[in-house]
């Protein structure tokens, strides 16, 4: 049988509003009360009821974070940074994984507003709001992670994929490509697309350079294959001479694909440059040039937003964290 808050008062010879006052207000408590209550707990191997708890607050301690890919390193990162700063606070983090599926989106937001957590922390996999809209009318905050919607009022962290696009198809440019690449997933997602206008602005600053634009379903090492298996299908004169992934799981497909099953060479035939710097990028069978984005910053930063969002902060220019994105070269683009 399960003990009880009254087990505990009856053993520390307590009322039971004391031992509610040790569990959530300690400093309301005499200390050698404190202790009583404490060892009361330990020898019966009391366990509170915090869903309980959390019922009659209207709010738990979680804060739900919602990316769209869990297996992607890069949102592995952002989730730590996330959960060392919510450590901070004593608040856990849920975990949900949209896998770029909008209803699947849905369910898992609806999941968190069951669970009473409160806040959440998004990647998005659409550009619908809302939902959003409604959870923070119902006050919960929300917080975009990797991602911003201009002229919207949700605070967001992210980074310039813009600029980051631009540094990428620059630096092809300059070590003399012409014919680049841009294989992306969906353009629907802002990343995505943000990534592709960077690109084609530092295309059309080069006389003769041509952008190809490669769509691929997701995000992902197998699409990134399938992309790659695509190119090595055609005539050498007709394949691009640089490709510029719009991830870094995107890129190590395309690198399997053109390495090991063709006689492609990285990067004296195509030069190849990803986005993320995911720690396994200087680990791939050439080492792969990359975007670098603050993984565990951007989570880390994006649960600062959301304690003082909570906490009523709204300061001019709080809403919105941007980071600058890093050029990283390695030998996938530079022998």
């Amino acid at each position: 049988m399960a003990v009880s808050v009254r087990d505990v008062a009856a053993a520390a010879g307590v009322s039971v509003g004391t031992v509610s006052n040790v569990l959530n207000r300690r400093e309301k408590v005499a200390a050698s009360t404190v202790e009583r209550v404490q060892a009361a707990i330990e020898e019966l191997g009391f366990v509170r009821n915090d869903a309980a708890r959390q019922l009659r607050a209207g709010r738990s301690r979680s804060i739900g974070l919602l990316v769209l890919d869990v297996s992607n390193p890069f949102f592995a990162d952002v989730a730590r940074g996330a959960e060392e700063r919510a450590d901070l606070e004593h608040m856990s983090v849920l975990l949900g994984n949209s896998d770029e599926d909008p209803v699947r989106e849905a369910r898992y937001l609806e999941l968190f507003q069951e669970q009473r957590v409160n806040g959440v922390l998004i990647t998005p996999a659409s550009a619908e709001t809302a939902t959003l809209t409604r959870l923070t009318e119902s006050g919960i905050g929300v917080v975009l992670v990797d991602h911003e919607i201009p002229g919207s009022d949700f605070w967001s962290v992210a980074v310039d994929d813009v600029e980051g696009g631009y540094l990428a198809v620059a630096h092809l440019l300059a070590i003399g490509r012409r014919r680049i690449a841009f294989v992306g997933g969906p353009s629907s997602f802002a990343q995505v697309a943000n990534r592709l206008i960077g690109a084609r602005r530092a295309v059309d600053e080069v006389p003769g350079a041509e952008l190809e634009v490669i769509e691929m379903p997701a995000l992902s090492v197998l699409h990134g294959r399938a992309a790659g298996g695509g190119i090595v299908a055609r005539a050498a004169a007709g394949r691009p001479d640089a490709i510029f992934a719009a991830n870094d799981l995107l890129a190590v497909g395309l690198m399997q694909a053109l390495t090991m099953r063709s006689t492609v060479r990285i990067p004296e035939d195509i030069a190849l440059i990803g986005y993320d710097d995911i720690d396994f990028a200087s680990s791939t069978v050439v080492p792969m040039s990359s975007i670098r984005q603050p993984a565990r910053l951007i989570g880390y930063t994006a649960m600062e937003l959301l304690l003082k969002s909570m906490d009523g902060a709204d300061e001019p220019g709080e809403r919105r964290v941007r980071f600058q994105p890093e050029l990283v070269v390695r030998h996938s683009t530079v022998g």
